[in-house]
């Protein structure tokens, strides 16, 4: 026996009942008006219960503000709405002498028992159109989570199909999403939470109840809903964990994550610990590219219910990273429910901090702290959060000058010394080293660990993998010893003196990278690489790192000069300076002109797809479709983690981050590996792609070359378009035989996986490995498009095969797949029938066929009861005798061709008897009995056909879907009418339970307007 959608939905809601304690009710049997998504009844006794001292005239004013949320799209009425859920409504009111402000909360925060808590099946609503999401979740009679299920038992559906299904939603009942806080779907397997402004790839699966990262890497589908909805956590992530981010052209609605979740409490009670304490709140490691900055923002928000009015001082080491923070928070202003403000000098540091007692987030930089002559503040309510905590300027001790005697003191001690009561949180993207006394003195331990493996299991980052191209440049080996010596000075232990001892050193290695010739070299194979293995990679988004400001321009010219075209395409991003030469000016521009650059390149349909940048951008700086870094500048340490790391963002199917280094920085990532946890070690520490990629290629490549083993597509590489077209039919043919039922299934997987491994190691591959990848794929291609979802197109799979074969294997050729088979056909053509019959690849044309038999019968299925289970029969019967060796494929085809032959009669019958498809449906039930045609004229059928389309069209009300008293009504008419037209015949009885299910199909698959 299957496990069901409805087992599935059954077996969720027995969850929120009986585990969560939930109340649960049966949509259908909620009396309200299906236009109003709110569960009206239930909202009305909560606000009253949550807001005692308030009068009735106050309550309903908040509700009929509820109801009426402005104008605009629905992510504007649902960011109105997020405010009211997480600080209550406004509302004035007449107390009998003079009108009074108030605020009505939707929410009790503070006693989780004085709410509500349901779990509604079949919830309907009708807006554009009606429709019935699976589960709804309400809190206090407000609709806040919209859950979407699909049949684990079901191969056709999957998480995604939830996913398109909740897309769908938005469009069709908006007004349930007006009061959405997010989504969840799952199909058993996978189960995700995500917004209503999220795309599928940033709905994230919630993997923990309690907050333990172990056994996370595949998380029960109960552990989400228990995860999420056990009501005191369920309260918080509403109030705390769920912010609108207006940073980009449309906001963004952003639910916080389970490891943003449990670190972001276990952050705040440290703190809490250490402002009564030593001031230490410790360090909180999240890695690259997982939502740091964002848990900063979840983190300062809550910080003021943990202590009493708060200062929140945020320090970077570097004026963009400053900005690009401080736009983070700016764009969550409204959740964090103050205004960030900058410190725009050393000066007006000090006035921000001297002249303010209570709250505030000040963002300044480091440098920007002085020698004072007393502490700026004494206050304990002060929390710095440092944003990477572990930065060589956070030096804690005064360092001596060996030749000058002058002493230098420490950063953090200027930070420390200014305020001296505060506590002091760092937040990190990369370990801190186990040698750096200074972080722990000043910030304490780990306060969480949130790996790179543990990052890349929950689908937060894709790993990071390396190439080497250093030999392109054939630079000598005395060369290569000095770029080992720059990166010991750029070393973070490096001591001032010493850096200004290698300026002569480091202009010589400058003179040497930006030689002419070098440059040309390095130009020629970045061009080389992006254009053959990178520039079809996702949205085609590559980065250069180039080691100066100079360097930097020398590339960019060089590059335009060989590739004029590229004007737009490529983009130089670095700081500016007094003294830059003239013509420098119109390549880097001012700040406006930055900001403006920064969104081209976020854009993934924007022309500019290579930026080069030298420091900026290499931190804080997200494009999740960018795949690509040149590396031509040495960097080590956390530099080097936090630069390639812009590469790690998740996006679409995107594998991995390509690093390709043209200086030799294999040697310094194995080195800032050491401080990264074991497991991170064990699968990151070596991401050569020639050690990790291309060895899994290897694999998969003998893995379907072994699946294909009898079938000769040796040619493929040399042969005419004509050839190649046939050998990929003729594959599809081949492994799609019903005795190569698991081959074909594994060829499907494996052939997936190798795709996955080439996108990463594609300049490794020799020709005849990049032909023979490009086949598979081409073949799986064509494979999965016919045994796919949605509608059969022959013309979408020729573009798609002709574009992969173009990006593969730089095919300028165009192959026609289906050369036999005419452009625009029909299951109704018999000219287009015989066609399919005659080709040569028999199983090919088999699955063909019964691709297209299946979309009719998936009509049927939704319109006419009779048709829909006897073409199902049909099909059913043939491929089974098929798939058993009962039939060959020409004697299936002919079968199936019979069953197309019979659905082309039904189709021209309802035609010939004056018959449109909604009431041939009926007429194909009350004729079922064949029989029934001996006791009426046809005319007669036709008629009673006809009285009850009319019957049911006049009579139709929404509760025929949903009550099942209504359907009784609905039957009753039904029989009423066959009565009168003494229909069925005696002995025929069970004619009638035909009829009425073709009736219920009818009303369940009918849009209603009422």
């Amino acid at each position: 026996m299957t496990f069901t959608e409805a087992d599935f939905e059954n077996s969720v809601i027995e969850i929120f009942r009986d585990n969560l304690g939930y109340t649960y009710r049966y949509g259908p049997e909620v009396d309200r008006d299906y236009h109003n998504p709110l569960y009206e009844e239930q909202l009305l006794s909560s606000l009253e219960t949550i807001n005692p001292k308030l009068p009735q005239t106050a309550i309903e004013e908040a509700v009929y503000k509820l109801k009426n949320i402005g104008t605009g799209t629905l992510v504007q009425k649902n960011f109105i709405f997020t405010d009211y859920l997480q600080n209550g409504i406004p509302v004035k009111y007449y107390d009998g002498k003079e009108e009074r402000s108030a605020i009505v909360y939707l929410v009790d925060y503070q006693n989780p028992a004085n709410n509500t808590f349901h779990v509604i099946n079949q919830w309907t609503v009708v807006d554009e159109v009606e429709k019935r999401p699976d589960i709804v979740i309400f809190v206090n009679g407000l609709p806040l989570v919209v859950v979407e299920l699909k049949s684990p038992s079901r191969e056709e559906t999957d998480v995604s199909e939830a996913y398109r299904q909740l897309r769908n939603y938005l469009h069709d009942i908006p007004s349930l999403f007006v009061y959405n806080a997010f989504c969840v779907m799952s199909d058993h397997a996978t189960s995700k939470a995500g917004t209503i402004t999220a795309d599928e790839d940033r709905y994230m699966e919630w993997k923990t109840v309690d907050g333990s990262y172990e056994n996370t890497q595949y998380a029960a589908f109960d552990v989400l809903f228990e995860g999420i909805f056990e009501k005191e956590r369920f309260l918080d992530i509403l109030k705390n964990f769920i912010c609108f981010s207006k940073e980009t052209p449309e906001d963004k609605k952003i639910l916080g994550a389970y490891h943003q979740y449990f670190a972001v409490k276990k952050a705040l009670q440290s703190t809490k610990e250490a402002t009564l304490t030593d001031g230490k709140g410790g360090v909180f490691w999240h890695t690259q590219g997982s939502g740091k900055s964002l848990s900063m923002v979840f983190y300062a928000k809550q910080l003021r219910e943990v202590l009493d009015s708060p200062t929140i001082v945020v320090i970077t080491d570097r004026n963009d990273l400053d900005g690009q923070l401080f736009g983070q928070f700016s764009a969550c202003e409204d959740y964090l429910r103050q205004t960030p403000v900058q410190a725009e000098s050393r000066a007006d540091l000090k006035m921000l901090i001297l002249n303010r007692e209570v709250n505030g987030i000040i963002f300044t930089t480091m440098q920007k702290f002085e020698e004072y002559d007393a502490p700026l503040s004494k206050r304990r309510n002060i929390v710095v959060i440092a944003d990477e905590a572990h930065r060589s300027q956070y030096g804690f001790e005064e360092k001596v000058h060996p030749k000058t005697g002058k002493i230098r003191i420490g950063s953090a001690r200027k930070v420390r010394d200014s305020l001296p009561n505060a506590t002091y949180i760092g937040f990190t993207g990369t370990p801190v080293s186990l040698a750096d006394r200074n972080t722990r003195e000043i910030f304490g331990d780990y306060i969480d660990i949130y790996d790179m493996t543990q990052s890349v299991e929950d689908n937060a980052t894709v790993p990071i993998y390396y190439e080497s191209r250093v030999v392109a440049l054939k630079l000598d080996e005395s060369i290569l010893h000095e770029i080992d010596d720059e990166y010991d000075r750029v070393a973070e232990e490096a001591e001032e003196y010493i850096v200004e001892k290698s300026k002569h050193e480091l202009g010589r290695l400058e003179s040497i990278l930006g030689a002419p010739e070098t440059i040309t070299t390095l130009c020629e194979d970045i061009i080389k690489h992006y254009e053959t293995y990178r520039q079809y990679e996702q949205t085609g988004k590559a980065m250069i790192v180039a080691y100066s400001r100079p360097i930097a321009m020398k590339v960019y010219r060089r590059i335009l000069e060989l590739r004029p075209e590229w004007k737009e395409k490529l983009g130089v991003v670095m700081t500016s300076d007094n003294n830059d030469p003239e013509d420098w000016r119109e390549v880097i521009g001012n700040k406006k002109h930055k900001e403006n650059m920064a969104g081209k390149f976020k854009d993934n349909n924007d022309p500019l797809k290579i930026a080069i940048v030298v420091d900026m951008w290499l931190t804080g700086f997200d494009v999740p479709s960018l795949s690509t870094m040149y590396v031509y500048k040495p960097m080590t340490g956390h530099n080097l983690m936090q630069a390639i790391a812009r590469v790690n963002r998740v996006y679409k199917d995107k594998q991995g981050g390509l690093i390709v280094d043209y200086v030799g920085i294999a040697g310094a990532l194995r080195k800032a590996m050491k401080d990264y946890t074991g497991r991170d070690r064990k699968n990151y520490g070596n991401p050569d792609i020639g050690k990790t990629a291309y060895p899994k290629f290897r694999e998969k490549l003998e893995v379907c070359r072994d699946l294909f083993h009898g079938f000769d597509y040796s040619v493929f590489e040399t042969g005419t378009d004509l050839e190649r077209a046939k050998l990929i039919t003729g594959g599809v043919n081949y492994i799609s035989h019903p005795s190569k039922e698991e081959k074909r299934n594994a060829f499907v997987r494996e052939s997936l996986l190798l795709r996955h491994a080439m996108s990463l190691c594609r300049s490794l591959l020799d020709q005849n490995e990049r032909f023979e990848a490009a086949y598979f794929e081409a073949v799986r291609t064509l494979l999965t498009r016919i045994e796919g979802k949605g509608k059969l197109s022959l013309r979408e799979i020729n573009n798609r095969i002709n574009e992969l074969l173009k990006q593969s294997i730089r095919s300028e050729g165009v192959i026609n797949l289906f050369s036999d088979v005419k452009e625009k056909y029909s299951l109704f053509d018999p000219a287009f029938l015989s066609e399919i019959a005659r080709m040569k690849e028999k199983n090919l044309a088999v699955e063909l066929l019964k691709k297209l038999l299946m979309e009719q019968i998936r009509v049927y299925s939704r319109t006419n009861v009779v048709k829909s289970a006897k073409f199902s029969e049909l099909l059913a019967e043939a491929m089974n005798s098929y798939i058993n060796g009962m039939l060959t494929n020409e004697q299936v085809i002919e079968e199936l061709l019979k069953i197309a032959k019979d659905m082309a009669e039904a189709h021209k019958e309802g035609e010939e008897l004056g018959l449109n498809p909604e009431e041939m449906a009926f007429y194909d039930a009350l004729t079922k009995p064949e029989a029934v045609k001996d006791f009426y004229e046809n005319d007669e059928l036709v008629a009673i056909t006809k009285e009850l389309t009319e019957l049911l069209r006049k009579n139709k009300t929404i509760d025929w879907q949903k009550k099942e008293t209504a359907r009784a009504g609905m039957r009753r008419l039904v029989k009423r009418l066959l009565k009168q037209h003494k229909y069925p015949p005696e002995g025929m009885e069970d004619a009638v339970s035909t009829v009425l299910a073709q009736c219920e199909m009818w009303t369940d698959n009918t849009e209603f307007d009422e």
